[in-house]
């Protein structure tokens, strides 16, 4: 449905750090790069990180979050555990998620600038 997500955030140097370590056990890499903006994707930018003067508030009431598809569990944790060692804060450990399904492998971590982040892995049944 989505071409594309953007969001603002207060240090891009900050938040360059942050995700390209824990996108990249996922599989997604900085494809793009110009002043004050960055994009993230596997074949192409999707998730667009800049730097701007006013972010919107991260509120983490919202229910607003971003989920980046995995392709094992293994990655999963990494992701987990690479977005802990660079500025992010646990929201959910690595682990079966049974309220979605017994199938559903997730990970929950909140970035440097308080967004709600998800790591996914839908187990083979």
């Amino acid at each position: 449905m989505f071409d594309h997500v953007s969001i603002g955030v207060k240090s891009l140097e900050r938040s360059r750090r942050f995700y390209d370590a824990a996108l990249a056990p996922l599989g997604y890499e900085r494809l793009s790069n110009f002043e004050g903006t960055m994009g993230y994707g596997a074949e192409r930018p999707a998730f667009w990180v800049s730097e701007v003067e006013r972010p919107v508030p991260a509120d983490r009431g919202s229910g607003l979050h971003f989920c980046f598809v995995a392709t094992s569990e293994e990655a999963v944790n990494a992701f987990y555990v690479a977005a802990l060692a660079n500025g992010g804060e646990d929201n959910g450990p690595p682990g079966i998620r049974p309220d979605y399904s017994q199938f559903y492998y997730a990970a929950f971590i909140i970035d440097p600038d308080g967004y709600r982040l998800e790591a996914f892995y839908n187990k083979p049944e």
